[in-house]
């Protein structure tokens, strides 16, 4: 940057409208071993660099202010790449401080806490066939997510872990052949502790050195988009840690947290609360995401704990928080901030996602900025993730009373657009693995979680499954060991495997499952009300009007004649079972059903079927035409059920959304 430049960005930062500011704060080279070291500590009385370079010497390199919003400077010959450095703030009164660099995009691995000086530049990426392929909206598309801890998913024998280079090698065909479209990584930003899972961040702008260089993830990105998988990313701007070396009272104040000590600290955390009106925080969070988005072309970024950052009395009692000024409890800040993250990453990046971990009702969070939402285009579906997993874990003879669980989250389906998850947060921390969860001795416990999965994937919303509950991991999620694939050499957890790949490949090929996820143009009720049989069905339509039918018994009796009223005559064809033979069901079938006449479920038709116990199935109908029809299904690989491959004709029809 030449001095103008600078000036600008400088200006730019403190009026809080610098998005890039990670080109200009933190470490730079200007000249192969010359570098410019910039940082912002508007309260520090002088500050200093020290680091490998001067063999740590406290004194021998000052940086010199030069805004007076609080920006130091200092250009320093004969820096290597690599090379571990950290910014020495001493304060106003008189303490001396260690600190990372809040723009570092490299750091030490834990246990040192050290910043390095690397330089991005340089990576050529391959992947123009698939950012180009981006440029569609994703409401209408196929979206199912396998979320992914890196340190866990898969181990070398002595427990160490897998550098990006290897895992990409391991996890990407595996997610391919698996039928996930997206791979969601828990926090990879560089944080001290391993038991956060990385939530708990420290250097926000660096992946973590656990596994490799920055360029090494680059690396990695470009290869799941070489092979047709997006990148998704759990970013944490709702709190940070106290470490001495981050942000926590950086400059001797409350420079990135909140001055009000009723704002500034999760209780329950103990972690610090950013401060959200601060310009130069808003530029320091909204860079960070668009950072993400342009040095290593992800194409999302999951936003945690947005419920803390709305609300001013999350996790407080009455007197430990400071009323908004209307009096209310919502963080007008904190909500100004998303507004303008989520407009930025979409005016700067077109159709990325951008998703909601939230888990109230707060309203219009996936609608537009200029309609009074927070701009996110995707919410997980925590409600429905709560009520249908209480449901699930009762005993079959108890699901009566609690049936609305399932049915519940119909009334709201539409109010968002829903990612439904099976999260990391829901096999930890006592509460079982899926498989766990279910009720039952073994072979109850696998039919039930292939039922749940069948009901899911049939469900309004995108999907997201953790690692492991795909071949049914008995045990909980232990960010210390891999998953228990050991299993896999047993029957029953293989066919789970099975199972799973051939659902969610069903899905992919099945535009009912997905093409109207966001509007009630893709869904009707079936059977809504037959809670004393634990049995929930419904319709779910593509654009061209193609049905499937999802028909749920949740029960432990096998209906041998139950009818379900349909819209229209004809033959309802099986396209899918989780009770056939070869994923370790009974191989109860149904095959062709013709409608009869007759009012049932406010149909003028009816079926009749054959639920086994425990079980999910797919009927497909095909839209009536004038013409004869086309073949609709097509043996699947992995089973001896009949998968629906025919995909839909694409449509000129205006598509509904919430969001450009």
């Amino acid at each position: 940057m030449n001095n103008s430049d600078n000036s600008l960005a400088e200006y730019l930062f403190h009026e809080g409208t610098n998005f890039c500011s990670y080109d200009y704060l933190g470490a730079h080279f200007v000249s192969d071993t010359m570098c410019a070291f910039r940082v912002w500590a508007p309260a520090a009385s002088a500050v200093f660099i020290t680091g490998d370079f001067c063999g740590w010497a406290e004194d021998k390199y000052e940086a010199h202010r030069i805004t007076q919003g609080g920006i130091f400077e200092c250009i320093i010959d004969g820096i290597q790449e690599f090379d571990c450095y950290k910014f020495i703030i001493k304060t106003q009164n008189g303490d001396t401080l260690y600190k990372a660099d809040p723009y570092a995009v490299h750091s030490e691995t834990r246990p040192g806490t050290a910043s390095k000086v690397y330089d991005l530049s340089g990576y050529c990426w391959k992947d123009l066939k698939w950012m180009n392929s981006r440029r569609g909206s994703l409401f209408d598309k196929p979206v199912n997510i396998y979320e992914l801890h890196f340190g866990s998913w898969k181990r070398y024998q002595d427990g160490s872990v897998f550098s990006y280079d290897k895992m990409a090698d391991e996890i990407i065909p595996y997610v391919k052949d698996m039928g996930f479209t997206h791979i969601e990584l828990m926090p990879i930003s560089e944080y001290p502790y391993d038991k956060s899972w990385g939530y708990q961040v420290t250097g926000y702008f660096a992946p973590t050195s656990r596994y490799g260089t920055p360029k090494d993830f680059m690396a990695f990105v470009d290869k799941c988009h070489q092979a047709g998988i997006g990148v998704i990313l759990d970013w944490v701007p709702a709190h940070f840690p106290k470490d001495a070396h981050g942000l926590s009272d950086f400059d001797g104040t409350s420079c990135y947290e909140y001055e009000d000590p009723k704002k500034r600290e999760h209780p329950d955390w103990g972690t610090r609360i950013f401060d959200y009106g601060k310009n130069e925080v808003r530029c320091f969070l909204i860079s960070n995401a668009c950072y993400w988005f342009e040095k290593y072309h992800v194409d999302g970024l999951r936003v945690d704990a947005v419920a803390s950052m709305l609300y001013l009395d999350y996790g407080k009692k009455q007197g430990e928080w400071t009323p908004n000024k209307f009096g209310g409890n919502g963080n007008l800040e904190a909500k100004e901030f998303l507004q303008k993250l989520n407009s930025r990453v979409f005016e700067a990046f077109g159709n990325v996602m951008m998703i909601a971990e939230e888990s109230t009702s707060w309203p219009l969070i996936t609608y537009p900025v200029d309609v009074g939402g927070l701009g996110f285009n995707f919410k997980w579906n925590m409600g429905w993730m709560n009520d249908s997993l209480l449901y699930m874990e009762q005993d079959p003879f108890f699901r009566k009373g609690v049936h609305n669980k399932l049915t519940f989250s119909m009334t709201y389906a539409f109010s968002e657009n829903f990612i439904l998850p099976l999260s990391h947060d829901e096999v930890v921390h006592g509460k079982k693995s899926l498989l766990s969860k279910m009720p039952g001795e073994d072979d109850a416990k696998f039919a039930n979680l292939r039922a749940y999965l069948g009901y899911m994937y049939a469900h309004p919303g995108k999907k997201l499954l953790f690692m492991g509950a795909e071949f049914g991991q008995f045990i909980e999620w232990n960010e210390e060991q891999e998953l228990d694939w050991n299993l896999l050499a047993y029957k029953t957890h293989k066919q789970q495997q099975e199972y799973t790949k051939a659902l969610c490949r069903f899905y992919l090929e099945t535009p009912a499952l997905w093409e109207l996820d966001v509007t009630w143009e893709g869904f009707e009720w079936a059977d809504v009300d037959d809670a004393i049989n634990n049995v929930l069905a419904f319709f779910r339509r593509d654009k061209e009007g193609n049905m499937v039918l999802a028909a749920s018994n949740f029960s432990s009796v096998h209906y041998t004649d139950y009818k379900i009223g349909v819209p229209s005559r004809g033959n309802y064809t099986e396209v899918f079972t989780s009770d056939a033979a070869a994923f370790g069901g009974s191989g109860i079938q149904n095959g062709k059903v013709t409608a009869k006449s007759g009012e049932m479920h406010g149909q003028k038709y009816f079926i009749s079927l054959n639920l086994a116990p425990f079980s999910t199935i797919y009927l497909f109908k095909k839209k009536p035409v004038n013409r004869k029809a086309k073949p609709v299904s097509k043996d699947l690989a992995s089973a001896s059920e009949k998968s629906l491959k025919e995909p839909a004709k694409k449509t000129k029809q205006k598509r509904k959304t919430k969001q450009k």
